[in-house]
């Protein structure tokens, strides 16, 4: 999230698309309530089914799932066209007036460098123009043709209201009503926030649908304000907080990178991420990488960890390629991968195609599985009947089921959606031998350490030299890692100002990032969340609710990274001269000699608005991209790109070309492309989705959770049923080209038809909860349908929209 949850109730349209937050997320859904209640506020959904939230909504609207962009393409041609964007707002903070190279070029669904047998691009070309002075080039009228601002009219031209009604099957007239009401965002007095959760990440173009939702959010001027910005709705408590601590396969905590294979020299890794400004007077304040970096190696390496070794750099190791989940079982199908620990997981469930699932478990030698419940990945083995036709005396893995504490037995800190550190405290003692991850994890490094220390091995010092430095080694206490990842002074820090004054004496807790150093006298663990448990102690403790500012900045309640903010970018809801654009939702402002107001400034807090510093300060042009400069995979503006498995066969956007049906740049290995079905065999469009009464594959081991939902249904219009000649309560065997699963048919008017491309396509929805563990009645997991291919970006795989066929079981 850029804002928060509170924040959602200073919205004057709340536009949920890629989510359904009343019912996945129903406790924050609330704020919405409050917006439409106390500020007037209205709600459009957009949505393949009539949800929970639709029912509450002002406007809903349906669309074929994966074809997110065109209408929000096309919302932006609209918004372009009619001149309806905040121009004060993106002239000055966005790089609309920024020249692009001559050599950027796209035609027929692909941008310049593509290599079609990497399946990915040079993106050399994908830049601005710099000057003599080594600044970007510019032009503030937006008149030039190699401007961002033409060449994003130009792009989204195609993207006309006749399009996105015959891509997305989503009524003309629904479309322009939509678009109106969101343009109506434009002005300064006026807000829209946009949730969305995996409706939107599920896809192999999520990153980019993404990318079009903020785009628009900065067309409009909604992002750095009350009631605005772009808000991720977190599935789970901490899943905020797992990417946060650099728990994805290229990350290091706080959203640092790990090197890749080519990156042997460390002067080399910092300077490519230690970005210097592309403009005049701008903070670029990844500059500081190496004081994050740094700080973060002493967390881990302590004394090891010096200038001459480069802070054990070379402990680290460097990728060849990204090792997420879909790599992972990949290697593992080819039996490459020996033994698999598997901590809070469920990959079984939660992996696509379960029939690889199965196969690549099943060569492991051991599976080592961390959670409290017995879970399908743990159970993988057991013939479960048609639900799991697995032969156990085929199955050589030895599976050993390591039971754990859940979040109610232990202490720490959760981080929720809107980026709060929150504290929590025991409720009660686990049952049995559980014991939490902190013990088994902590209990498996020591005796690692041990055996190398004895035994010896290849390359012993980053396991050696790791620093532990905690009361009992077998069992850290969460106190202990949370001072940890928050950071302490190793030396007494000298003012940068006065080297004659102390700011913080070795061994005090670190206030903020800002304290941190890259000469091996600070330690941070995690450097966004320096100063979550600072001098006088642990803020994420705090439970101070008021709100003297009325728009729900309770800035002492918990803490906020980074920095305790609250409303990321909030520089940007003022003017140039720091202005506020709404004085009545006032996050920052400038007096005439200083800022101040409800939130902690997202900018150089000293810093006087004359000299023109951007207010996304992160990058080095200080002003937020449309344009994405080589980071995207797929191109630097959103390009609609159909699902893998597609009804149509075709991209009706760029229908001459065969190379961009589907994403160009997307993560697909060779023997799963012969699992990807057609529309011939399999004309029914699914996507999957999640139920209140069931917490993801947990909740059918409670027997209340059973009884609210007690078998596996899928959701079918009434159309479909007639078809396939199925009535409410009968069971209907669904199909894709990877295996089946067998339900009971939900007839419904919630998922209706659509005409697409002239045509009609029936979709399905299919709820995610059941298996073959638990107290509920035993069903098929959901992925035994879903295709392997990842984004490009996140390799997330694409669980939205994916082909199948119906018929009467």
């Amino acid at each position: 999230m850029t804002n928060h949850w509170v924040d959602i109730k200073n919205a004057d349209l709340v536009l949920i698309m890629g989510g359904n937050a009343a019912e996945a997320h129903p406790c924050g859904f609330k704020w919405v309530t409050e917006a439409k209640a106390h500020n007037k506020a209205k709600l459009i959904v957009v949505d393949p089914r009539f949800t929970r939230s639709a029912s509450v909504a002002d406007v809903y609207a349906p669309i074929r799932p994966g074809t997110d962009i065109v209408f929000l393409g096309g919302l932006i041609a609209y918004l372009l066209a009619n001149d309806k964007i905040q121009r004060e707002y993106v002239v000055n903070y966005t790089d609309l007036s920024f020249i692009v190279k001559d050599a950027f070029t796209f035609e027929q669904g692909l941008y310049s460098g593509y290599n079609a047998d990497k399946r990915s691009y040079d993106k050399s070309s994908w830049d601005y123009e710099l000057g003599d002075d080594g600044y970007v080039r510019t032009d503030p009228t937006l008149a030039d043709p190699r401007c961002v601002y033409s060449l994003l009219k130009q792009h989204y031209a195609r993207y006309t209201p006749d399009m996105v009604e015959r891509v997305c099957g989503t009524p003309k007239d629904k479309v322009l009503h939509i678009w109106e009401l969101i343009a109506s965002t434009a002005v300064p007095t006026r807000a829209m926030t946009i949730m969305y959760a995996l409706g939107w990440t599920q896809h192999s173009i999520g990153s980019q649908m993404i990318r079009t939702g903020a785009m628009v959010q900065l067309l409009l001027g909604n992002i750095g304000i009350a009631g605005g910005g772009m808000n991720a709705l977190r599935g789970h408590s901490n899943i905020q907080g797992l990417t946060d601590l650099g728990l994805m396969s290229n990350l290091l905590p706080g959203y640092m990178t790990l090197p890749n294979e080519a990156e042997q020299d460390y002067d080399k890794y910092i300077a490519a991420r230690a970005q210097k400004p592309l403009r005049p007077n701008q903070l670029s304040y990844w500059q500081n990488y190496g004081k994050f970096f740094v700080s973060f190696m002493k967390a881990w390496w302590g004394d090891a960890a010096t200038a001459e070794n480069h802070w054990g750099y070379d402990y680290l190791p460097k990728l060849d390629k990204p090792y997420d989940m879909l790599q992972t079982f990949e290697l593992m199908s080819q039996g490459k991968v020996n033994g698999y620990i598997c901590q809070g997981f469920n990959p079984l469930a939660a992996a696509p195609n379960k029939a690889k699932m199965d196969a690549s478990l099943a060569k492991l030698k051991f599976l080592v599985i961390m959670d409290p419940l017995a879970t399908e990945t743990s159970e993988f083995w057991r013939n479960a009947g048609v639900h799991n036709d697995v032969d156990p005396a085929k199955i050589q893995t030895e599976v050993f089921r390591l039971p754990t504490t859940c979040f109610a037995e232990e202490d720490g800190s959760l981080t929720n959606s809107s980026r709060w550190l929150q504290w929590h405290w025991k409720g009660a003692n686990p049952p049995g031998e559980a014991r939490s991850d902190l013990e088994i994890m902590a209990g498996l490094f020591t005796r690692l350490r041990k055996a190398y220390r004895e035994e010896g091995g290849a390359f012993p010092d980053p396991i050696l030299n790791l620093a532990w430095k905690y009361a009992h080694a077998d069992s850290p206490a969460p106190e202990e890692l949370a001072r940890e990842y928050s950071g302490s002074a190793l030396k007494d820090l000298a003012d940068p100002k006065d080297s004659t004054k102390v700011v913080r004496k070795a061994g005090e807790q670190l206030a903020g990032f800002a304290e941190l150093r890259d000469d091996g006298s600070t330690s941070s663990g995690c450097w966004i969340f320096c100063g979550a448990w600072g001098p006088t102690g642990n803020l994420m403790a705090r439970r101070d609710s008021s709100d003297p500012t009325g728009i729900g900045q309770t800035i002492n309640w918990a803490w906020s990274w980074p920095a305790n903010r609250r409303v990321l970018y909030n520089r940007a809801s003022c003017d140039p001269s720091g202005k506020p654009f709404n004085p009545e939702r006032k996050l920052v402002g400038w007096n005439g000699s200083a800022w101040g107001g409800a939130d902690i400034p997202d900018f150089k807090a000293d810093e006087n608005p004359a000299g023109g510093m951007g207010p996304f300060i992160m990058n080095p042009e200080g002003v937020a991209r449309f344009f994405a400069r080589g980071a995207m995979a797929e191109g630097p503006f959103p390009e609609h790109y159909e699902p893998f498995e597609t009804p149509l066969g075709r991209n009706l956007l760029n229908p001459d070309q065969p190379q961009a049906i589907s994403n160009p740049a997307a993560r697909v290995f060779k023997d799963d492309r012969e699992a990807f079905g057609k529309a011939e065999q399999f004309p029914h469009v699914a996507t999957t989705y999640r139920l209140t009464e069931h917490f993801h594959y947990w909740t059918k081991h409670v027997r209340l959770n059973a009884i609210l939902q007690p078998e596996q249904f899928v959701e079918i219009g009434e159309a479909l049923a007639k078809e396939v000649g199925v009535e409410n309560g009968g069971r209907v065997k669904v199909s894709s080209n990877r295996g089946h699963i067998v339900a009971v048919a939900m007839v419904t008017k919630r998922i209706k038809a659509l005409t697409i491309d002239g045509r009609t396509v029936h979709t399905v929805g299919i709820p995610i909860h059941w298996g073959f563990t638990g107290v509920a009645k035993a069903g098929f997991l959901a992925n035994s349908l879903t295709p392997v291919v990842g984004d490009g970006n996140s390799q997330t795989p694409e669980f939205k929209s994916f082909l199948v066929k119906v018929e009467k079981a």
